[in-house]
C-alpha cells in the first residue's frame, strides 16, 4: 500500500508542472492592475439549491505552499495573496463544501483557473493553487464536502448505505458551484470580472473537466483535462482485473519478474517508430508474446527465479484486459509499456512463503463501499463470474451519476469552448484506450474527427506514465493560445523519459497521427520525428 501511495504523492508537483503556465509571457497580455480592494469583507451570492453557510476572507503572505493531505509536495516563492473560503450546503443533505479561492495581491493576469483532484479527493491540496497564483491566476478548487484522496469516509451513510449526495457532489455538482462561486469572489474582490476562465485537472481532475463541458458548457473557456477518469464505472472495476486474474490463476509473478516482462515488451516494441529510442509510439499495436520469456532466470533480492507458463499467462490476461467467461471483450488491459506493478502489486511472502496481492486502492475502495457496500469484503474471494457482475453492476447503477461518457458536447462547442487532453501511453492506472474511445464516440456523433478538432484534441504521450510521472508538457499554454488567439495546437512540445531513464524530447501529435522518425537525426530529439499516420510507421 505504501509504495502505491508513494507513487500517487509523487504525481503532485509534477502534475503541477504538466498543468501549469511556464512563464508569465502570456499573462502579461491582459495583465491588470487589479488589486483586491476588499479581501475582509466578501459577500456571496448562494448557487442555486445551496445555501451559504459562512464566508471567511484573510491576506496570506504567501511564501512555500506545502500540499495538504498525503500527497507530498511544495511550492516556493508564491506572492501574497487574499485566501477566501466559501461554505456551501445543500438543504436537507446534511453536507458541507468548501470553495477556496486565492486571488494575487499584485500581477493579476486576468485571469481564473479552477483546479481539479486525485483519485477520491475533490480539489487540489494547495501546490497547484500555489503555483497557479505564482502565475498570476486567481486560482480556485472545493473539497465537495468529502475527504483526501484515499478517504472515503464518506462513502456510505450511517445506514450503511451509499450516501447519494456526497457522490453526487463528487460525480458534477461541487466543480459547477465552485466555477460560479469562484467566479463571484473574483469580481467582488477585484471589482472586474475574469477575461478568461480555465479549468486545469489529472485523473479524477481531468474527470472532471469532461464533466463540466457535458453538463456546464458554459462555466469555462478552456478545459485542459489529463489522462482523465471518464467511463469511471467501467475502468474502476476494470483496474482490479489484474488482481483477480492472480488470485483466480493462483499465480503472484513478482516484482522483479513483472519488471522483465515489460523490460522485454518494450524492447520487442520499440523500433515500432522506425528507430530504437526506448519509447513504445504505439502498444496497441505491440503483439509481443510473454510466453517466450518461459524459462527465463530472475534475479531477484539476491534470489533467483525461473518464469513460469503460469507467470506469462497471468500477464498475457492483464495485457489483454477483463473478458467475460464466454470471453466477450470488457475493458481494456493495462498497456503493454505500463508499468504492472500498478495494478499487479503483491504484499511480501508470509512466515510460509506465501504471497497474496496487494490491490490498487482506488478500485478496490470503489468496489467494496461503492458496488457491495461492506468495508470489509474480501476481494481475493472474486471469480471471473463475480468480476463480470460486479462489472455490469457498476455500469447499471453508476453510468448515469458518474460515468462522465456523453460524446455529446455540442453545447460546449457552441459556447466557444475548448478542451485539450493529453493521455500517458504507458499509463498503468487508467488505460489511455478509453480516453481514445471516447474521443472516437464524440467523432461519431458530432461530424468526424475535422469538425470535432476545432474544439477538442486529444495528444497521446509515449512511455509516459499516469498524469505525467515520467514526462511533463505545458499544456495550459497551448489552451490558452488556442482560446485567447485562435491558434489550435498541431503538436504538443513535450519532454519525456525512455526505457533507459533518458530524458529526450518530443512533439506530441494530434490524435490519430503519432510521431515518425525521420531517418536520420539524434532520436532523442523532437526535430528528428514528424507527425505521420498510425499506418505509415
Amino acid at each position: 500500500m505504501m509504495r502505491l501511495l508513494t507513487l500517487l504523492a509523487a504525481g503532485v508537483p509534477l502534475a503541477a508542472a504538466v498543468y501549469l503556465p511556464g512563464g508569465a509571457s502570456a499573462a502579461a497580455e491582459i495583465s491588470t492592475d487589479s488589486a483586491p480592494s476588499n479581501c475582509s469583507t466578501v459577500s456571496v451570492k448562494a448557487p442555486a439549491g445551496t445555501r451559504v453557510e459562512s464566508v471567511t476572507s484573510v491576506r496570506n503572505e504567501g511564501g512555500t505552499i506545502n500540499n495538504t493531505g498525503i500527497l507530498v509536495g511544495s511550492v516556493a516563492d508564491v506572492p501574497a495573496f487574499c485566501d477566501v473560503t466559501v461554505t456551501l450546503t445543500h438543504p436537507g443533505d446534511g453536507d458541507h463544501a468548501k470553495v477556496r479561492t486565492w486571488l494575487p495581491v499584485t500581477g493579476w493576469n486576468g485571469r481564473f483557473q479552477a483546479l481539479g483532484g486525485s483519485a477520491y479527493g475533490a480539489g487540489d491540496g494547495g501546490v497547484g493553487m500555489g503555483t497557479a497564483v505564482k502565475n498570476g491566476y486567481a486560482a480556485t478548487t472545493t473539497d465537495a464536502g468529502v475527504g483526501d484522496v484515499l478517504d472515503t469516509s464518506w462513502a456510505l451513510n450511517d445506514k450503511g448505505r451509499v450516501d447519494t449526495a456526497l457522490l453526487q457532489n463528487f460525480a458534477s455538482r461541487s466543480q459547477h458551484e465552485a466555477a460560479v462561486v469562484g467566479k463571484e469572489v473574483v469580481d467582488a474582490v477585484y471589482g472586474k470580472r475574469a477575461a478568461y476562465s480555465y479549468f486545469t485537472g489529472c485523473s479524477t481532475g481531468g474527470r472532471q473537466g469532461y464533466m463540466e463541458a457535458q453538463r456546464y458548457p458554459d462555466d469555462y473557456d478552456g478545459i485542459l483535462a489529463g489522462a482523465p477518469a471518464v467511463n469511471w464505472d467501467e475502468f474502476e472495476v476494470a483496474t482490479l482485473w489484474p488482481q483477480v486474474v492472480m488470485n483466480n490463476e493462483k499465480t503472484h509473478p513478482s516484482t522483479c519478474e513483472l519488471d522483465t516482462f515489460t523490460d522485454a515488451a518494450v524492447k520487442a516494441c520499440d523500433p515500432g517508430d522506425g528507430v530504437k529510442d526506448g519509447l513504445v509510439e504505439d502498444p496497441d499495436r505491440c503483439n509481443f508474446d510473454p510466453r517466450t520469456l518461459i524459462g527465463t532466470k530472475v534475479v531477484c533480492n539476491g534470489q533467483e527465479m525461473t518464469i513460469t507458463a503460469a507467470d506469462a499467462a497471468v500477464v498475457r490476461k492483464i495485457w489483454d484486459g477483463p473478458r467475460t467467461p464466454s470471453g466477450k471483450k470488457l475493458w481494456a488491459g493495462v498497456p503493454i509499456g505500463a508499468d504492472l506493478k500498478g495494478l499487479a502489486n503483491t504484499n511480501a511472502p508470509d512466515a510460509d512463503g506465501n504471497v497474496t496481492g496487494a490491490p490498487f486502492p482506488v478500485p478496490a475502495l470503489w468496489v467494496r463501499l461503492w458496488l457491495k457496500q461492506d468495508p470489509s469484503f474480501d476481494l481475493s474471494t472474486i471469480t471471473y463470474s463475480q468480476f463480470t457482475e460486479l462489472f455490469k453492476q457498476s455500469q447499471a447503477q453508476y453510468d448515469k451519476v458518474i460515468g462522465t461518457d456523453d460524446p455529446d458536447l455540442s453545447a460546449y462547442r457552441n459556447s466557444g469552448g475548448k478542451l485539450l487532453t493529453w493521455h500517458g501511453l504507458a499509463d498503468q492506472f487508467i488505460p489511455a484506450q478509453g480516453t481514445v474511445q471516447y474521443r472516437e464516440q464524440v467523432e461519431r456523433k458530432m461530424g468526424g474527427a475535422k469538425r470535432v478538432d476545432d474544439f477538442y484534441r486529444l495528444f497521446l504521450a509515449p512511455g509516459t506514465a499516469h498524469c505525467g510521472l515520467n514526462g511533463s508538457t505545458d499544456g495550459l499554454a497551448a489552451l490558452t493560445a488556442w482560446v485567447e488567439h485562435g491558434k489550435a495546437p498541431r503538436t504538443l512540445p513535450a519532454t519525456l523519459t525512455n526505457a533507459s531513464g533518458q530524458t529526450v524530447t518530443r512533439d506530441l501529435c494530434t490524435y490519430p497521427q503519432v510521431s515518425g522518425y525521420r531517418g536520420h537525426g539524434d532520436p532523442a530529439v523532437a526535430s528528428s520525428f514528424r507527425c505521420v499516420s498510425p499506418s505509415r510507421h
